[in-house]
């Protein structure tokens, strides 16, 4: 396992300046269909500025297609999904209907959100500062050497300062996705997203990743996670919602979810992984 993270490492951005009252997401009645699958039935959920959320559930119980869906990499069927108080993917007219946003105008608003996913998604033929430096330079118009301090400065945040001018290959799976982490926050991101970061590693690896998690909810990321990591969900989320058939079955403070689950398939679920 790796070093711990050196502290005197690049900060995050700290938590986003909303008005009082904005919360950082905000779902209203958000449903989602495949076809004649309906995925999500109706979800309404906060998430305040600096709070962490984890998602649980079972596969196949809609957590992944939630969060796809605030980034608006799919689009919802009904229902409203707002980020730092403005509508996600689409605007309303004058004419007072919902109308979709131009692709620039949803890569604007995808500036602020920081996604990482299961599987890494690092260009393979680029160095883990490459990776970091790409979005910085191509979507930020930032000067490179702006975009490889900053890059530098978070992979050393990450612990990973001796493994910038790495490839992906020669990088285990828990560095991989420590370096796909440092690229999201080099985005300067209001919220981040994470899709189950630890499931396609090996479990001696899953302490690392989980550790730079641990390290942004203590700056104050606002941070939306699904997660099997029941531990890593007792101990640093605010709020953990259970999710089963694309509907929330129960939400609440963490450790009462969790430690004491008022409805009967939320104790099942929790049976089954605790």
């Amino acid at each position: 396992m790796s070093a711990p993270m050196p502290q005197s490492a690049a900060a995050v951005t700290p938590p986003a300046t909303l008005p009082p009252g904005t919360p950082m997401v905000g779902a209203t009645g958000v449903r989602k269909s495949f076809g004649s699958h309906e995925v999500l039935k109706g979800i309404n959920l906060t998430v305040q500025p600096g709070e962490v959320t984890c998602l649980i559930g079972a596969s196949g119980s809609g957590k992944t297609t939630f969060l796809r869906c605030v980034n608006h990499l799919e689009k919802v069927s009904a229902g409203r999904l707002e980020v730092a108080g403005e509508l996600v993917g689409y605007a309303r007219k004058g004419d007072g209907k919902l109308h979709e946003l131009r692709p620039r105008e949803i890569a604007r608003q995808r500036q602020k959100i920081g996604m990482v996913f299961q599987r890494f998604n690092l260009f393979p033929h680029r160095t883990a500062l490459e990776n970091c430096i790409e979005a910085p330079i191509q979507v930020l118009k930032l000067p490179k050497d702006e975009a490889v301090a900053r890059a530098e400065k978070l992979l050393a945040r990450v612990g990973l300062a001796d493994r910038a001018d790495e490839y992906p290959s020669r990088l285990s799976g828990g560095q991989q996705q420590r370096v796909a982490i440092a690229r999201a926050l080099c985005m300067e991101p209001q919220l981040m997203l994470f899709d189950e970061p630890t499931s396609a590693l090996d479990p001696e690896l899953v302490g690392e990743v989980l550790a730079v998690m641990r390290d942004l909810a203590a700056e104050g990321m606002t941070m939306l996670v699904v997660t099997h990591e029941m531990g890593f969900a007792r101990e640093v989320a605010d709020t953990v919602v259970f999710l089963a058939d694309g509907t929330i079955v129960e939400a609440g403070p963490a450790r009462q979810v969790i430690t004491d689950p008022q409805h009967e398939r939320t104790k099942a679920f929790l049976a089954k992984v605790l």
